[in-house]
């Protein structure tokens, strides 16, 4: 196996390491094992010096304010950067023309005067006919073309509404059901302008109409405000007539009925009136928020990919040095080393760069959660069993340290990506404190991808043919445990 290693944490961490077992290895006396032991405290303690350090935390929260062009123009400058920053690292991305065909559109409407308006709900809650009245019944204003589509029931497509709708008329019969809760909820918090419309008011009597309307602005609080909430009848119901004849007969007939719309015509008047410029502005910054998820996942595919190698290449680094060392305590060092070279490279990848003590700080922050969340026991004894099945490869000195060496240096790696890529594009991910707070629930996940049976016994197989490549009856003996 040829190992490259040109990075100075690495050799001096290895070396250290190794320099040290050559050191034990001249002991001869068993009397001399109380310095053995104090060396191996030495060293450990110099592998928790080396996890060690701190960094000031920084805060990078985007403080609010109102939309306005500046914020829309400066989110269109993030998104430019985002695309020039893929087609930078993947010029032969097949969605580079995509990616910035779309950015040139959103810039060039940025000043529009037409709005899209999106009328939505749940199923048979007059959608359609509404959309009918507003079209024939409501006097646009001279200056703005309005248009008018149904979203698909409870937003089947919701991402699609959200990014085309300068604004929402969310239609409901009645009390909100918890569905449409969860989506209302969703809609705002994405900075979506929105007005919910209760349809059907004929279907009440006098006395329920004022209490099912405030008890929508009372579960609604703090959401949404009690003036974009609005009851109107789009079709009411025909009224059965009952007229009596001079013959003494009674004549029956049902009286068609006006709509009743005019509390939301009213209400998107003033809305218009104030807020249309605000209304594409807001809704550009969805549609480049959008725009910026699009290059993130092509980018995090592009990283990734570049990432992956160098996961394996200190993972067999890790497993080499583990399993050349026979004494435990000597593979703290080693490994700490790899680690925060690791964080330093992966970083890089990801246009993250840590520090040295940064770079430490996350490799001890990886170690300890491991430790504190069970995983290295539990995995050490998975794969020591998974070894036992073959009595030549368990007993070979150093194969068990070697493979969960190897194994918990993958973890780590993994976890490091998915963090990366969970991460806004444009913000610093350095700050270590912020990846200590978010690292173990990544970690557990990772763990759980990785720690099936099947996937572990191919990852045994790869590594021991790295570190034990002259003996084929490990192979042989694993392939059949797969088997």
């Amino acid at each position: 196996m040829t190992l490259n290693l040109r990075r100075p944490i690495l050799v001096g961490g290895i070396g250290l390491s190794l320099a040290l077992w050559l050191l034990d290895s001249l002991q001869h006396s068993v009397a001399e094992l109380g310095e053995v032991a104090l060396l191996g405290v030495a060293v450990a303690g110099a592998g928790w010096w080396w996890w060690q350090g701190r960094s000031p935390s920084i805060d990078f929260t985007p403080a609010s304010a109102p939309v306005d062009r500046e914020m829309a123009l400066k989110a269109i400058a993030i998104a430019k950067t985002a695309i020039n920053l893929l087609a930078a690292e993947a010029p032969n991305c097949d969605a580079n023309s995509s990616l910035k065909q779309q950015l040139s559109q959103l810039t060039a409407e940025l000043d529009r005067q037409d709005l899209h308006l999106c009328v939505a709900g749940g199923k048979a809650v007059g959608k359609t006919v509404l959309i009918q009245e507003l079209q024939s019944n409501w006097k646009e204003q001279d200056s703005q073309q309005l248009s008018f589509w149904e979203a698909a029931p409870l937003f089947i497509s919701k991402d699609e509404a959200k990014i085309s709708s300068d604004l929402v008329l969310f239609v409901t019969a009645g009390d909100i059901t918890d569905p449409e809760f969860q989506i209302l909820s969703q809609l705002i918090a994405a900075g979506q302008r929105l007005v919910l419309v209760w349809n059907k008011l004929d279907q009440y009597l006098p006395e329920q109409k004022a209490q099912v309307l405030q008890q929508l602005r009372q579960r609604m609080a703090g959401i949404l405000a009690a003036e974009d909430i609005v009851a109107i009848a789009s079709s009411p119901s025909p009224i059965k007539v009952r007229q009596h004849q001079p013959d003494g007969t009674i004549k029956e007939w049902n009286e068609p009925q006006t709509s009743q719309i005019q509390p939301l015509t009213d209400r998107l008047s003033q809305i218009l009136t104030q807020e249309s410029q605000k209304l594409v502005w807001a809704n550009t910054i969805r549609a480049v928020d959008n725009l910026k998820s699009q290059v993130k996942t092509a980018l995090n595919g592009v990283r990734r990919d570049r990432a992956l190698p160098i996961i394996e290449q200190y993972q067999y680094i890790a497993a080499a040095a583990a399993f050349a060392n026979p004494i435990a305590a000597l593979d703290l060092l080693a490994t700490a080393a790899i680690s925060t070279q690791m964080v330093i490279d992966i970083g890089a990848i990801y246009q993250q760069k840590f520090s040295v003590d940064q770079a430490k700080t996350v490799a001890g922050t990886l170690a300890n959660q491991m430790l504190k969340l069970g995983l290295v026991e539990l995995s050490t004894q998975t794969i020591t069993t998974l070894l036992k099945s073959n009595t030549i490869t368990f007993v070979a000195g150093g194969v068990v340290q070697g493979v969960s060496a190897a194994y918990f240096t993958r973890i780590a790696g993994l976890s490091l990506i998915e963090y990366f890529q969970t991460q806004d594009i444009s913000t610093d991910t350095t700050d270590v404190n912020n990846l200590k707070l978010n690292l173990t629930k990544t970690l557990q996940t990772v763990f759980q991808q990785n720690q099936q049976v099947t996937v572990l016994q191919t990852f045994i197989k790869q590594v021991m043919q790295r570190i034990v490549p002259e003996s084929p009856k490990p192979e042989n003996a694993i392939a059949a445990e797969v088997s």
